[in-house]
């Protein structure tokens, strides 16, 4: 009997460990990856700035599918079966270590992804794996004896069994292989930005981390890390924003309302009071080099400004609206947002193949048999801090498992 044949498509993160785990599982099958680029793993490369966050430490199944704005219902099962606690120990079994920063995030020992793809592509080689660069799929049909696949320069490769495993859409063409085997693209919006906002003292406190912001957008709400850049504001606290509000914010044009509460911890009542004591302690002092705790001196001075009270001011000049005024600005500084930034290098995006559509035990289509799929293709998509490459570790592993099952 002829060994079964598997192709995957897409040399990414959830095509290798789909790959290995498929030829790890049934040595008879014969392992195909088809990478359209000249480089495997790329977004592995330079994912966590060259570190790799390789997965988070969330132990519960149903806890970790909360960090997932799309697939948090359809992966708790899956999660139950792989979940960072089988990542931890795959890498471990493989000689690869792992460390927990304070955030949850786990990270290579070696603090280099590059340790994870030659992880990957020994372990690839080492079960028999086909590697292939190079190698763009234009074209995809399926029959009752399988798979017929075109390449871009008009090869031709059959297949019993095939995994799409090509990354999120940016635009909807990218789902093409997908729509030609029978299914459903959700559309494609972006989900992880950052938020352009043109207040220059915005632009003037660049490079700035406040360590708790408390951030709003229309029916969104999020607390943590904010940053300050040239053209706006970026962090974990608006990067979560936007992976929750993908479709919401796309529907609005990127152009709202963001409201910022720096003392999240205290309620206007305490702010006003804080304030108060402030211009009864230090009545010579000026009001700009007197900042409430924990806001550094830069911020401080610029909401100060922003309230309307000059630079010169000192507190026993200060009148009661102008006190006010402060109260309501660190309490709730509301400012347009006027657009997005994307982060093209580790580009997620919300929409992908619709769930509805595939078997989340195997991973199989449930339209064409013996059609796979893995990753972000899905329309699956989590926040910042290794949830993205968990669900492309916890899919590939279903979808290898069952590929290789399929040709037992």
């Amino acid at each position: 009997m002829a060994d079964t044949r598997v192709v995957i498509v897409g040399g990414g993160a959830a095509g290798f460990f789909a790959a290995i785990t498929c030829a790890e599982a049934n040595p008879a099958c014969h392992v195909t990856i088809l990478e359209k680029s000249a480089h495997f793993l790329s977004k592995v490369k330079i994912s966590g700035g060259g570190r790799c966050n390789v997965t988070h430490a969330c132990f519960d199944a149903r806890e970790l599918a909360r960090f997932y704005p799309r697939g948090e219902h359809p992966l708790i099962a899956p999660f139950h079966a792989f979940a960072p606690r089988d990542t931890i120990e795959w890498f471990r079994a493989r000689g690869i270590e792992m460390y927990t920063q304070d955030d949850g995030c786990l990270f290579p020992t070696t603090d280099s992804s590059q340790t994870i793809i030659d992880c990957f592509t020994k372990a690839a080689r080492d079960a028999g794996v086909e590697l292939r660069l190079n190698a763009g799929v234009e074209a995809i049909t399926h029959n009752d004896t399988g798979f017929q696949i075109t390449l871009s320069g008009g090869e031709s490769l059959a297949a019993d069994r095939v995994l799409l495993a090509t990354g999120g859409c940016r635009v909807a063409s990218m789902g093409a292989l997908a729509g030609m085997l029978g299914h459903t693209m959700e559309p494609p919006v972006p989900s992880l930005f950052t938020f352009h906002v043109d207040a220059p003292w915005v632009h003037q406190l660049a490079g700035i981390v406040v360590d708790d912001v408390e951030a709003l957008a229309p029916g969104l709400h999020e607390r943590g890390i904010l940053l300050f850049t040239h053209w706006g504001f970026s962090g974990p606290v608006i990067l979560r924003l936007s992976a929750w509000g993908a479709r919401k914010l796309a529907g609005l044009q990127y152009k709202f309302a963001l409201t910022l509460r720096w003392l999240p911890k205290l309620d206007l009542a305490a702010i006003s009071t804080q304030l108060e004591a402030r211009r009864s302690q230090h009545p010579a002092k000026l009001v700009v080099n007197t900042p409430v705790a924990p806001l550094q001196a830069r911020l401080w001075e610029a909401l100060v400004v922003a309230a309307g009270i000059a630079p010169t001011t000192r507190w026993s000049e200060t009148t009661r609206a102008q006190q006010h005024a402060l109260a309501q600005q660190l309490h709730r500084t509301e400012l347009p947002v006027t657009g997005k930034t994307l982060n093209k290098d580790e580009f997620v995006t919300c929409g992908g193949v619709r769930l509805s559509e595939v078997n989340f035990k195997t991973m199989e289509s449930r339209i064409t048999p013996g059609l796979f799929f893995a990753g972000e293709l899905l329309d699956i998509d989590g926040i910042t801090g290794g949830f993205n490459f968990q669900s492309c570790w916890t899919t590939g592993w279903l979808a290898g498992n069952a590929m290789a099952q399929s040709g037992l």
